[in-house]
């Protein structure tokens, strides 16, 4: 499959573009202004993964090549949006070409970054962006229904279950929440899936901190009452009910854009001090992959090592597609092997001697983490 594109969002000044920026190791404009970014910034970020080290290392690898994630940095949203506040449609737009949203929410304080709003509130920014959200899917769904009116009198099949799958997401996004608690079903999200509704993508919500307050959390013993990092916005994360637990990244993009700039040895000391095992980068990366219900094969070999992204349930002969086409219509079978014998084997040649290459065909559901030879005819 291609790369996933996950769009950036959030208000104004909420730390979207210097985020990007750690993604990336762009130079996507960051200042200190509403709407600084205005044509959508478009990065691709490797996928970290030990295991494809490990396997390179193994074979000898000439190359070794990571899954990849797109990252879109959408200009900040405003309140009005949906009625083009701001850069309004424009925004909104650049949302529906992507697989899912990924939306920033403030949590630091800093006097020289202004809020938009004039507040830190974190609920309520990501209460402004639903609604918008809500408000412009409300749009679509009501003049698409409308526009089916004439094919529903007639009896059109097709037309009749659009327009009641719309018309029960119309019931939802009324009660002020988003299309995807609306419990459709596959067929029903492929009889609507052209119009892009921004409410049905999944969201990651990504809570930045201050530095103070990503120490704070990993050390809160550490902190007395007139200490800084116990003041201002430590403990004001968004209530529970605002957003899914488990849906959510809380990171510094401080703090990830200055261990862009350290060495290896720097960055796992850095880490350490702050009470921290992984870099939210690295976290955001494995979430989207979890949200979009993605898993990850590889191929690997002398001349390369490679991780291939899929959907979770994806057969074997479809896995092989995402090499390319030919291999999936000419699908004759795959060599698997799982990654720990892979490992500690020392390889294809190792697990081949104890017997541990299993000859898989076309019903074969790929495994997170298989190592696979398609072998193909067109």
């Amino acid at each position: 499959m291609a790369s996933l594109a996950i769009a950036i969002v959030g208000l104004p000044n909420v730390g979207k573009s210097t985020l990007f920026n750690t993604l990336t190791k762009n130079s996507a404009p960051a200042e200190n202004y509403p709407f600084c970014t205005i044509e959508p910034n478009v990065g691709i970020i490797p996928v970290p993964d030990e295991r494809l080290d490990k396997l390179a290392t193994i074979s000898n690898s000439a190359q070794k090549i990571p899954a990849v994630v797109e990252f879109v940095d959408i200009a900040g949203l405003v309140a009005g949006a949906a009625q083009g506040e701001g850069l309004g449609n424009k925004f909104l737009a650049n949302i529906r070409e992507c697989d899912a949203i990924c939306e920033v929410v403030r949590v630091f304080e800093d006097p020289n970054v202004t809020h938009v709003a004039g507040k830190i509130d974190p609920s309520s920014d990501i209460k402004t962006i639903e609604t918008e959200l809500a408000i412009k899917d409300l749009e679509t769904v009501e003049k698409r229904i409308e526009s089916l009116e004439k094919d529903v009198k007639s009896g059109n099949k097709e037309a009749i279950r659009s327009s009641q799958v719309l018309t029960n997401i119309r019931i939802i996004l009324n009660d002020n929440k988003p299309a995807r608690e609306a419990n459709l079903s596959e067929d029903d999200i492929k009889a609507i899936k052209e119009l892009g509704l921004l409410t049905l993508k999944p969201v990651i919500y990504v809570l930045n901190l201050s530095e103070e307050q990503i120490a704070k959390r990993s050390h809160p013993e550490s902190s007395d009452e007139g200490s800084p990092t116990n003041v201002g916005t430590a403990n004001k994360l968004p209530d529970s009910s605002a957003l899914p637990q488990d849906d959510t990244i809380v990171l510094s993009a401080k703090v990830e854009a200055e261990l862009n700039e350290l060495s290896d040895a720097e960055r796992k000391e850095y880490l350490e001090a702050l009470g921290i095992e992984q870099s939210g980068i690295e976290l955001l990366a494995k979430k989207a992959y979890e949200v979009l219900g993605l898993e990850t094969y590889f191929t690997s070999g002398e001349k390369e090592s490679r991780a291939w992204t899929i959907k979770k349930g994806a057969t074997a002969p479809q896995a092989a597609g995402v090499i390319h086409t030919d291999f999936e219509r000419g699908f004759i079978a795959a060599d698997v092997i799982k990654y720990p014998d892979f490992v500690a084997n020392n390889g294809w040649t190792g697990c081949k001697g104890k017997g541990l290459i299993r000859t898989q065909g076309k019903d074969y559901i790929v495994q997170d983490g298989d190592v696979i030879l398609f072998k193909f005819n067109v």
